[in-house]
């Protein structure tokens, strides 16, 4: 495949002028007819890895895909591109069900998403040779080693056998080495080609905190994003619905999420929350799979993600569209605890304790944190991040040998069957009946420890048992036991170098100083532009346009459609359908804050009415200037606009200027130009009806 015609039919349809790091190497694979796995981190572009070659090959590609929400969402976002692509699961009525084999039948889809579940549904409809391409996301959920394993994805290694000709691309955002290898062989494709993008997001900042005043915390850290979206993951189910209940008192736009809720309710949330209608989800991991939410500005884990594969997956739902977004994880021993007996009673228990111990070393970590993230997914990186809270504020050591000697002293006295919390008690002389119910008041190791807080003994304490001087035995009731080279300081003068704890006040202090943004920014315009357009047309926000694209209109204030389309993310069916009510927002903001024009964008004009005014038509404008004839109908409707004498009936008669008139007042006045080209039955062209809009605006404005 031409690398030319690649990239023209990357930018017609998805609006991008180059391809990501090893997307088209994944396709032109995929052309060679080899099979593929895609390890590729979420918000990595893997969708265009098989979207792409789905409109340059000659049959359907089969897409499986897990959830019902993801399909729906991915198959709404290619129709908005202008690509015919249609799902098929099981909450469809049969009438809806024959309406898709038909358009399969005249050959009229290139993409067919379809459940695991839905398969022997479809089967009669294809054969070997109709099918092109097949696609299989989330492919971790066929292996047992991966994280979220789904029995339903065990039969698909059937379809390489129905269909041996046809490429299979398996894509994922994470699989370890074991997980891969297990994907390709359960799919039948062993000597599948594997790329493995980096794991690298490094738009994320990452960061954790001790989990005290954890409400106080999330309500000060959310206050200055409330115009953004973000997820909140809880352990339980009743974390869910107390946080959320606690936020909206607090006046924020919030919901809980989880797998107890009925089904209508939890897609009523889902569908809310990916059309804007809220802004936060208090959610258990339950959440967040089928979402492709574009603009997540942040997701915060309230409890500690039982491994990093989760918490990976969970993060990386902040941030798709490549702006920098904010990740925040609390930790607390508490959470060790509880997560470590639901580890204890799984049917893999000793991987799944690995894998959480694993978990706790990043979240107890004093260096780079992006670097234990990376390095636990096979890719070395030697170099700080600089974007994690390590980085920004390194910690700070001291002697701590008097504090180990204490701790550990303590530990011995209580002949090593007592709890964290109760060493604590004992060291700071506490009162209560855990201390007096065994005479612990008694040992010479009481109240030694008095002068130091809680919070402080806690956090010394969790760093001695990461040195390796103290162990949990969980299965001792979590008792806290001394190791062999806790001797080496309790009698051998051995020192302890520990690091300070972080001031309480300076914590709850840092979530104040996130960026708000300027509510009068155009960046800000744009926002509520596609919110309005998207509730017109009943689809999410993200899918006119993401958050990205945006910023680089505000940047570049793109006043063409020539200078529109070179915006990252607009295609030409976009372009068409929005183009002219984003150019117009930017026009009417650029003007209230008089902003300068840029003088390559004045010339273009400039040389555009010159022509014009030595009577060319638009097609030889056209020719001459070298530009599409839409462009020059856009710089003349613009000039028009601004008070330049246009004959506007040599671009369009009277008669379409009434007819679009009309349409106009029976359609409410739309802000896009989509309604009125539907409404005509695609008979008027969008230029035709740009330029219609244009005289008629005119003549609206006093005076004119």
């Amino acid at each position: 495949m031409e690398e030319s015609r690649l990239l023209n039919t990357l930018k017609e349809y998805f609006g991008y002028e180059s391809f990501r790091p090893l997307q088209e190497k994944i396709i032109a694979s995929v052309f060679e007819g080899r099979d593929n796995l895609v390890i590729m981190p979420t918000g990595g572009g893997k969708s265009i890895c098989f979207q792409l070659p789905a409109l340059l090959l000659p049959e359907i590609t089969l897409v499986i895909s897990p959830l019902i929400a993801l399909m729906k969402d991915q198959v709404d976002g290619l129709t908005a591109n202008g690509i015919p692509a249609a799902f098929l699961n099981s909450s469809q009525t049969e009438n809806q069900q024959q309406d898709i084999f038909k358009r399969i039948e005249k050959r009229e889809l290139k993409l067919l998403y379809v459940a695991p579940e839905s398969l022997q549904v479809i089967d009669r409809f294809l054969s070997n040779g109709k099918v092109s391409l097949i696609a299989i996301d989330e492919a971790h959920c066929i292996s047992s080693w991966g994280h979220d394993f789904r029995p339903a994805y065990t039969q698909l290694g059937y379809l390489k056998k129905r269909f041996p000709e046809t490429p299979v691309i398996a894509l994922t955002a994470t699989a370890d080495k074991a997980t891969r290898q297990d994907i390709c062989n359960q799919l039948n494709i062993p000597n599948a080609e594997k790329h493995i993008a980096s794991f690298d997001r490094k738009n994320l900042s990452l960061e954790v905190r001790p989990g005290i005043k954890r409400f106080e915390q999330i309500e000060k850290f959310i206050t200055p994003r409330k115009n953004e979206s973000g997820i909140i993951y809880c352990l339980s189910r009743k974390t869910t619905e107390e946080l959320a209940s606690k936020l909206k008192a607090k006046g924020h736009i919030v919901e809980a999420y989880h797998a107890g809720l009925p089904h209508d309710t939890r897609i009523q949330i889902q569908d809310d929350f990916i059309n804007d209608h809220s802004k936060i989800i208090c959610a258990t991991i339950a959440f967040g799979m089928g979402i492709d939410k574009s603009n997540i500005r942040w997701v915060i884990h309230y409890n500690m993600p039982k491994n990093m594969e989760g918490y990976y997956q969970e993060i990386g739902r902040a941030g798709r569209d490549g702006l920098a977004s904010d990740t925040l994880l609390f930790h607390s021993y508490a959470d060790v605890v509880q997560l470590q007996k639901f580890a204890s009673n799984a049917g893999n228990s000793e991987v799944q304790l690995a894998k959480l111990d694993r978990m706790k070393q990043y979240s107890e970590s004093l260096t780079c944190r992006r670097k234990i993230l990376l390095n636990y997914f096979g890719e070395l990186k030697q170099e700080d991040c600089g974007n994690c809270d390590i980085c920004r504020n390194p910690p700070k050591f001291f002697d701590g040998t008097i504090i180990a000697q204490k701790a550990l002293s303590c530990i011995y006295r209580l002949k090593e069957q007592e709890p964290l919390t109760t060493v604590i008690d004992v060291l700071r002389g506490a009162q209560n009946e855990a201390v007096f119910s065994k005479n612990h008041q008694s040992l010479k190791t009481y109240g030694i420890g008095k002068e130091t807080s809680w919070q402080h003994w806690q956090n010394y304490l969790i760093q001695l048992i990461n040195l390796g001087y103290i162990e949990i035995a969980f299965h001792r009731h979590n008792n806290l036991q001394l190791t062999e080279i806790a001797r080496n300081v309790l009698f051998n003068g051995e020192k302890v170098q520990v690091a300070k704890v972080p001031d309480r006040k300076a914590i709850l202090k840092n979530t104040e100083e996130a960026s708000t943004g300027t509510t009068n920014s155009l960046f800000e315009r744009l926002r509520e532009l596609r919110l309005k357009i998207a509730h017109e047309e009943g689809i999410p926000a993200y899918l006119i346009f993401n958050d990205a694209t945006l910023k680089e209109m505000e940047k570049e204030r793109p006043m063409t459609d020539e200078e529109f389309i070179q915006i990252n993310g607009v295609g030409r069916k976009k372009m068409q359908d929005y183009g002219y009510q984003f150019i117009k927002e930017i026009i009417a903001f650029s003007k209230k804050k008089r902003k300068p024009k840029k003088k390559k964008k004045g010339n273009t004009y400039k040389i555009t009415l010159e022509l014009y005014r030595e009577g060319l038509s638009v097609e030889e404008i056209s020719k001459k200037r070298e530009l599409a004839i839409t462009t020059i109908y856009s710089h003349l409707a613009k000039l028009y606009t601004n008070g330049e004498e246009i004959d506007m009936s040599r671009l369009i008669d009277k008669n379409e200027i009434e007819s679009v008139k009309k349409a106009r007042e029976k359609l409410g006045n739309p802000e896009t130009l989509k309604p009125y080209y539907e409404h005509f039955e695609e008979s008027l062209d969008y230029w035709t009806i740009r330029c219609a809009l244009a005289v008629l605006d005119k003549e609206e404005v006093p005076g004119e």
